[in-house]
């Protein structure tokens, strides 16, 4: 086994076990960071088998477009980040099963379709960033404009949430009292 080979093992099971963490963590903070880890693993995977341009892809879009984006999306909407027993359903093993063999089918299909397969990293061909590009921007330029704008209509959309009651301020029953103090309550105009 070359180092490349064990350093690419390695990496591969940094990203396996840091998506079970994810997974399996309680604290949504904490699983959007352990998937930071799971991304950047891959990236490194793929400087590997010299594709750079998908590795600062990679890079670039997810860890540093998609997980900053979940992160503002927890904080913008106050979402519950920590545990709450009002969202576990009980299927936890259910799904731990479904999950195991779902795996378990795709590592014999891909296993039976690539095993004997061998990408030689040191030919002339491999990380040629002109192709794909040329590839990126002359045939796959529609789906990524689509998910820049869904990606920033989900932002859009946790800034309108976060901010929810503060558009109308008598919405809530509040109002302004006769001095026209918005949200006074009772007692604080006789200071």
């Amino acid at each position: 086994m070359t180092g490349v080979e064990f350093l690419f093992l390695l990496l591969g099971a940094v990203a396996v076990g840091a998506a079970l963490l994810v997974v399996s963590s309680r604290n949504l903070v904490h699983a959007a960071l352990w998937l930071v880890v799971t991304l950047g693993a891959l990236a490194g995977c793929y400087l590997l088998l010299t594709a750079e341009l998908v590795a600062w892809v990679q890079v670039l879009i997810y860890v540093g477009a998609v997980v900053v984006l979940l992160l503002f999306g927890l904080m913008l909407t106050r979402a519950p980040i920590g545990y709450s027993a009002e969202f576990t359903s009980g299927n936890r093993w259910v799904a731990a099963a479904v999950a195991g063999a779902t795996a378990g089918v795709l590592v014999t299909v891909v296993g039976q379709a690539f095993g004997d397969a061998y990408i030689d990293v040191h030919a002339e061909v491999a990380g040629s960033s002109g192709a794909m590009g040329s590839a990126i921007f002359r045939y796959w330029v529609l789906p990524f404009e689509a998910l820049s704008v869904l990606l920033l209509a989900a932002l859009v959309g946790a800034i309108v949430l976060s901010r929810g009651g503060a558009a109308d301020p008598g919405a809530d029953g509040s109002g302004s009292d006769e001095g026209g103090r918005v949200g006074a309550g009772a007692g604080e105009g006789e200071r």
